[in-house]
């Protein structure tokens, strides 16, 4: 699992937060705004699941693996309507 990360100090736990899910973690370059896009489109993705008002505090990977799971799951115009998880599939076969 990999964690997507903006520049603010909402962050400033990435470390200990990546450990506990055993997670990569990544920060998106100063001034590429398609980076910010990407991670905003994603946060608003996982918003579907999660409210704003909740928190992550005693969120599960399990929980964070559904989620992902989900997303992945879910057909990409970019990918001419095949699912990041089909695109792996086809990748790895």
């Amino acid at each position: 699992m990999t964690l997507g990360n903006d520049n603010g100090l909402e962050f400033a736990g990435h470390v200990r937060l990546c450990q506990e899910r055993e997670a990569a973690g990544y920060f998106c370059a100063s001034y590429p705004s398609w980076e910010k896009g990407g991670v905003e489109k994603l946060s608003g993705q996982v918003r579907q699941y999660y409210s704003k008002s909740s928190s992550f505090a005693t969120t599960t990977g399990k929980d964070l693996k559904f989620v992902e799971s989900e997303l992945n799951g879910r057909p990409r115009k970019i990918l001419e309507a095949l699912s990041p998880a089909v695109l792996n599939q086809r990748i790895a076969a």
